[in-house]
């Protein structure tokens, strides 16, 4: 297997990556067995679902993924992903709007579109 030598910025993104899925998994266990409140284990569900997917994306793809356009497209992932995720889970939680879920819903896909781009320019 070859080796993949990955820069500070690579490394720090892809271990942002991983704490972001772990943490998912622990709001996830939360949601479950610690909500009384349907609607918010609801929302605590969705936000740890987006948080553990985009976790393991950017684990995955980080390393791998040269500087440049895709690298900023994977970083608009990490901000939407606590944009989105970050929104929902103060709302269920703490009552907070949640009106910056829309903006990082947004982002999500503007980052998957830039990073399709990227891909395809390779």
């Amino acid at each position: 297997m070859q080796e993949i030598r990955t820069g500070a910025a690579s490394r720090s993104l892809a271990a942002t990556g991983a704490v972001l899925a772990a943490l998912a998994i622990g709001l996830s266990a939360y949601a479950a067995h610690g909500v009384d409140d349907g609607q918010a284990r609801v929302n605590l569900q969705t936000a740890s679902l987006y948080a553990f997917g985009h976790g393991v994306v950017l684990a995955m793809l980080a390393p791998r993924t040269p500087a440049g356009l895709a690298r900023w497209a994977l970083v608009g992932l990490l901000l939407g992903t606590l944009l989105f995720a970050g929104s929902v889970t103060g709302g269920a939680l703490l009552g907070w709007p949640t009106r910056l879920a829309p903006t990082g819903g947004m982002l999500l896909m503007a980052s998957w579109l830039t990073y399709a781009v990227a891909m395809l320019r390779r």
